[in-house]
């Protein structure tokens, strides 16, 4: 693909915190003003107990992943300990402050949803492009598509949602997103973190049929 680092991924991503988990989600559709990608994967796995949906430039996105897994790895090994989610997002938020700053002919853009499980339990942070970092203790939308996807989020939400229920309320706010955002479609990735480990419980490619 030619001119990759300015294609962008488009996207609607979503993060939700269940009684017993954390539900992350995100579309498949990458746009450069019109759909170069229908395969794009914005739900990534970071180490087998943290994950994070991307959203921004994909040259950035895929250099900042790549940096993070290695620094991930390499902290672990020095400290001999696993890092906790927390200090997995403060990581991200510096590099992501050091990538909107740097002098360039093409912005620096990207944001991810982290979220992860430790020795105190699971957590989701919103990593916004300027570096800054929010735990996030209901839900969070993000990319082009969160206008419509937080609507959903904002009436449907429930303290102490199950993770089957935040599954189904993750799908209808990506859902309610690809219907009305040009930017995000072509397919749905729903991952759950809770206490027994990551899973993918939906990757779907969503194919336009002509009538």
């Amino acid at each position: 693909m030619k001119d990759h680092k300015i294609v962008k991924t488009g996207t609607t991503t979503v993060g939700i915190v269940c009684k017993d988990g954390i539900v992350l989600a995100g579309d498949r559709r990458a746009t450069a003003g019109f759909v170069v990608m229908k395969n794009a994967k914005k739900v990534v796995p970071i180490n087998k107990d943290m994950a994070v949906t991307t959203a921004g430039n994909v040259s950035d996105i895929q250099l900042l992943v790549k940096l993070a897994k290695a620094e991930l790895a390499l902290k672990d090994l020095q400290s001999k300990r696993k890092s906790t989610v927390k200090e997995v997002a403060n990581m991200f938020g510096g590099m992501l402050y050091s990538n909107i700053r740097k002098p360039s002919m093409i912005p620096g853009i990207a944001a991810f949803l982290l979220g992860g499980k430790d020795m105190s339990g699971t957590s989701l942070f919103s990593l916004d492009p300027d570096g800054s970092v929010i735990d996030i203790d209901e839900y969070v939308a993000d990319g082009s598509g969160s206008v419509f996807a937080i609507g959903v989020l904002e009436a449907q939400f429930k303290k102490g949602l199950s993770i089957q229920e935040g599954i189904k309320l993750a799908v209808t706010a990506i859902n309610a997103a690809i219907q009305r955002d040009t930017a995000s479609g072509n397919g749905i990735d729903v991952l759950t973190i809770t206490s027994k480990g990551m899973e993918f419980v939906l990757e779907q490619q969503l194919e336009a049929r002509l009538a």
